[in-house]
């Protein structure tokens, strides 16, 4: 009755050893042609990067039972990461070299249950605002069907990064 579930990443450093070379459009549109690893985390929860262009970016994911939670449904905690994930990297998406960011915050709002049944889900992240030290992004995991799943805004502060 016991299942496994393997999976294997890059190492990260490569393409942190980018951040601040180049543009963040330019940085995750190389993770998209897989000229550059993804994170870890989406090897870990199973999600992608699917697409990319200013200011918005779109993961996908496929429920799996590995993600769910003990009462039969997909954890929040991976409903969040996806969000994050997303809001955050349309903000680094608009960044210029020599510019990074991080999360500040993050508020979700849970409104419909993922299982597996619910299919391949999107998490469409997009940047509100954005000035010279804050940013704010929302994202929002929709279903096959467009139907909203959960929302999040996050903002993210911005500063520069020295390149070597």
């Amino acid at each position: 009755m016991n299942r496994t579930r393997t999976y294997e990443w890059e190492d990260p450093a490569l393409t942190a050893d980018q951040i601040g070379r180049s543009s963040g459009l330019s940085l995750l549109r190389a993770i998209l042609a897989q000229r550059l690893p993804a994170a870890p985390i989406s090897a870990a929860l199973s999600f992608a990067l699917e697409e990319v262009d200013e200011g918005r970016v779109v993961f996908s994911f496929i429920p799996g039972e590995d993600h769910y939670n003990p009462i039969g449904s997909v954890h929040g905690g991976v409903y969040a990461t996806l969000l994050d994930s997303a809001a955050g990297c349309a903000v680094h998406s608009t960044l210029p070299p020599g510019m990074g960011y991080t999360s500040i915050d993050l508020t979700v709002k849970f409104l419909r249950r993922i299982t597996v049944e619910t299919g391949k889900v999107r998490a469409i992240g997009t940047v509100v605002t954005s000035g010279r030290q804050t940013a704010l992004a929302q994202a929002q995991l929709v279903d096959e069907a467009d139907g909203l799943l959960a929302h999040a805004t996050s903002s993210c502060m911005l500063f520069p990064i020295p390149v070597p």
